[in-house]
């Protein structure tokens, strides 16, 4: 689950050895509409992915499970390849102009000096989960996404996925988003492209 209840604007290396530096988490953006912070959007997600994955078959190392935590981007992306996990799940939300809408992607590239290695499998779980969850969700299907300038995914040693699920600055999407039906969907459009992924 991206983010946490509080932001931490002290600052960490977007990568190992990197001169340039992030906050070592940013707090997010927040439902237009709804109010809701995006940290409790991706954690009411991850703690219900969660229970679907298990359902599934599926070991699952959760990050957090609550809103009250301080763990960086680096820190996160340290606790993931330590858990023995294939692969790293980082969820997200939104935010644009009021009528941008629609789900996307970022994984590294190939180019990426941290993590290169590493971009042709995270592509691959990033078109998977974005088909399934724009197939689920019926969101608009935003495209994937190169981005080699982010922390939780340049000190990862394990493929990598950032999904970010919707809009929270559009009043239908941020509606749509805290809904029951709809979180179902969502999860259950993850968890799709997470099977196809590993078949």
């Amino acid at each position: 689950a991206g983010h946490q209840g509080k932001g931490n604007s002290k600052t960490e290396p977007i990568g190992p050895g990197a001169k340039m530096r992030k906050p070592k988490v940013a707090y997010g953006t927040q439902g237009v509409k709804t109010k809701v912070p995006e940290s409790k959007l991706t954690l009411q997600i991850a703690l219900k992915l969660e229970k679907e994955l298990k359902k599934r078959g599926y070991d699952v190392y959760m990050i957090r499970r609550i809103q009250n935590v301080n763990i960086s981007n680096k820190q996160r992306a340290i606790r993931a390849n330590k858990s023995g996990a294939d692969i790293c799940i980082r969820l997200h939300a939104d935010a644009a102009g009021s009528r941008v809408r629609g789900a996307s992607v970022l994984y590294p590239s190939k180019k990426n000096r941290y993590v290169g290695k590493l971009s042709n499998k995270s592509k691959k779980l990033s078109k998977n989960i974005l088909d399934s969850y724009c197939k689920s969700t019926k969101f608009k299907k935003r495209g994937l996404s190169k981005r080699d300038d982010l922390t939780g995914t340049n000190w990862s040693k394990i493929p990598v996925a950032l999904i970010e699920m919707g809009f929270m600055t559009n009043k239908t999407e941020d509606k749509q988003m805290q809904t029951k039906k709809m979180q179902k969907k969502m999860v259950d459009g993850i968890a799709n492209g997470i099977d196809q992924y590993f078949k």
